[in-house]
Parts: C-alpha cells; structure tokens; sequence
C-alpha cells in the first residue's frame, strides 16, 4: 500500500507523527506499506521551526505544495491544482487527511475523483455551526472518506445519525495523545524560563490562535483585562505567533505580568502545559494535552470537538463570556478545579489501530 499522508498546518504534525512510526513499525513486521508525507503550506512556512520534526521524532515533509493565504476558495483551488501534479508524480493508493482544514477538504475531493481510497484521521467531530469554514470541511470529507477514524463515542453518534455507512466507521481513540504518551519524558524547560522568574505549579498558560476572536479588538481586551485581573499578579505566559502577539499588544493592556512570547519548539511548549497552575486557550488540542495531563483548562468557546476534554477532563467551556471567564479563573486561583478520568481509548495506540485498519 502507498500511502499519502496530508498535512495542512503545524498542529497536524502532532497527529501524523504517530502514524509514521506505526507504519514503520508495519513495515518491519513485514507488512506492505509505505507512507510520503505532503505539506500543502510552503517549505519556509515560518511557523515550521527547524526542531520540529526532531521534536515529534519524524521525518520532515517529502513535498510541500507552496500554498498560502486566508481566501478560502483561493487556498482550496491552489491546492487541488498543486496536489493533482504531485499525485501525478507519486502515485498513491490511500490518501490520509487529519482534522478538518481547507487543505484536508481540498485533498480529500482530489484523491476521490482520482478513483483512490480516502481516509479521515478525527472523523465525527462536529459544531453543529454551517458558517463555520471548518465544519464545512469536516462534513465533506466525512461524506467521502471510506475510512472514518474517530477519537470518541460521541463522534460515532454524529457518523450514524448523518447515516454514514457503519463499516466505514472506526473507533481508534484521540491520536492526539499517541503523540503526549510519547514526549511526556522528553518535555524540556526552556531556558528562558528561570529568567522570567518563573516557577512550576506558579504561572497561567495564554494560547490564543482563532483569527475570529483576534479580529474583534473589544471582546479580546475585556477577555484579556479579566484575566490578568484575576490572576493577581500571578505570571501569564503568552507564547504566540506574530499575528496574535501584535493583536494583543496593540490593545495596550497594563499587565506586567503578561509576558508575550514568540512561538515555542513543541518539547518546550508541552512543558509549559505540563507544569502551569492553569491554561486558557482558544484551542481544542491544547484542552486535549490538558486533560491528558490534568492541568486546569479554561477554553474560550463554546464548544469543544472532543466533549470528553470537559465531560470527563480537566475543560471548562466559557466561550466569549468575560462573568464565566472571571467565575472560572476564580476557581482555578482558589484550587477548586476538577480532575480529569482519562476518557476511554486515550492508551497511545491510535495509530497502531489506524494502520492494522488500513492493512486489512
């Protein structure tokens, strides 16, 4: 089997890691598999750092497709066009998509009307929000994949109630923490850390990614005035991209204690979630790590893609809401927080289960 592995942003990286190393592992065993991992970003992508791929202990991109922007139609039409030349250069016979970005949808359509066999890594998860851009990809390519792989029960609810076929459905567990069983003992503190005074169980992790709630100045400052608020003097540590890093410091909050930080290496990034008092993000993988880890996790939306992270972990939903932030954060402060039960199937052996699947 010639497998190809699509990736359309850095958070995928984490998910394909796992997977690379199950089909090695495969094809030690004797099994017919190969893998060729494709990036559909440019090979100078910034937000690739270098240590990277030997962080997650992968090999780096076989090919990049070279597209970038935020036009939705124009990344999906660039990506078709470039993917269909690269398949027409490296034939394959299943194509691999993780989560629901632009890049996962634009793959998908190209490899089903080439005849090849699809596969949807995260299959299930589902807003129930049609003008979301991403659940608008995530249905598609439930719709046309022949392998859905899902991280939880209620992903297979969704599956079978929008009537797919039930032998598509596959239930192999949160990939996501293949990848945190892996690193957590190769987490490594950053040497910054001790110069900003910082210390473990001492400070509040601050992720922000959703271009959404960046763009509307008004929510994100009186989100971010209640949090340094509550955090009493208590180091926030805002490890961000370029584009978020300006939103938030072009509101001029009077926070000492804020510490804004470029992006940090993957291995430097999970010690940070594995040593904070608290989080609060905008991101679903970042609530998953937490859960995993039983770190306290404040997610600024309404909904999460794994419920379990707040069913049966350590999330809690505040959406934009700044009395439900403050409410929370005063919890947090106080010790008061729940612990997380490790949902069903986070075991670390997603990918084993995708490529035994696959193979059949």
């Amino acid at each position: 089997m010639k497998l190809t592995i699509i990736s359309g942003a850095r958070p995928n990286f984490m998910k394909i890691a796992p997977l690379c190393r199950a089909v090695d592992n495969a094809r030690a065993a004797g099994k017919d598999i190969t893998c060729r991992i494709v990036y559909t970003g440019p090979h100078d992508d910034p937000a690739l750092e270098p240590s990277l791929f030997s962080d997650l202990a992968m090999p780096a991109p076989d090919a990049c497709l070279g597209v970038s922007g935020r036009d939705h139609s124009q990344v999906a039409a660039a990506i078709m066009l470039a993917f269909e030349r690269e398949l027409d250069a490296h034939p394959a016979d299943t194509v691999l998509v993780v989560d629901d970005m632009t890049a996962a949808m634009a793959c998908a359509i190209v490899a089903k009307k080439r005849g090849l066999k699809l596969a949807h890594v995260i299959a299930g998860t589902r807003s129930f929000d049609m003008n979301m851009p991403r659940e608008v990809n995530r249905t598609i390519v439930d719709a046309i994949s022949d392998y859905l792989f899902t991280a939880g029960m209620v992903a297979n609810r969704n599956l079978n109630q929008e009537g797919m076929i039930p032998d598509y459905i596959h239930y192999v567990g949160n990939i996501l923490i293949d990848t945190i069983r892996y690193n957590r003992h190769r987490l490594l503190q950053p040497r910054w850390f001790d110069t900003l005074g910082l210390r473990k169980g001492n400070y509040l992790l601050l992720t922000l990614n959703r271009h959404d709630l960046l763009d509307r100045r008004a929510v994100l400052q009186s989100l971010l005035q209640t949090l340094a608020h509550k955090a009493a003097g208590l180091p926030i540590v805002a490890p961000l991209h370029p584009y978020a890093r300006e939103a938030v410091a072009s509101l001029g909050l009077q926070a000492s204690h804020l510490h804004l930080l470029p992006p940090q290496s993957y291995l430097h990034f999970g010690f940070l979630v594995n040593q904070a008092k608290g989080i609060v993000t905008d991101s679903g993988n970042v609530a998953e790590e937490a859960t995993f880890l039983d770190v306290p996790c404040i997610t600024l939306n309404t909904y999460a893609e794994h419920p379990e992270t707040w069913r049966t972990g350590t999330n809690e939903l505040v959406g934009e809401n700044t009395f439900a932030l403050s409410s929370a954060l005063d919890r947090l402060m106080q010790g008061q927080w729940k612990h997380a039960t490790l949902p069903d199937r986070w075991d670390g052996r997603a990918a084993e289960r995708i490529v035994q699947t696959l193979l059949k």
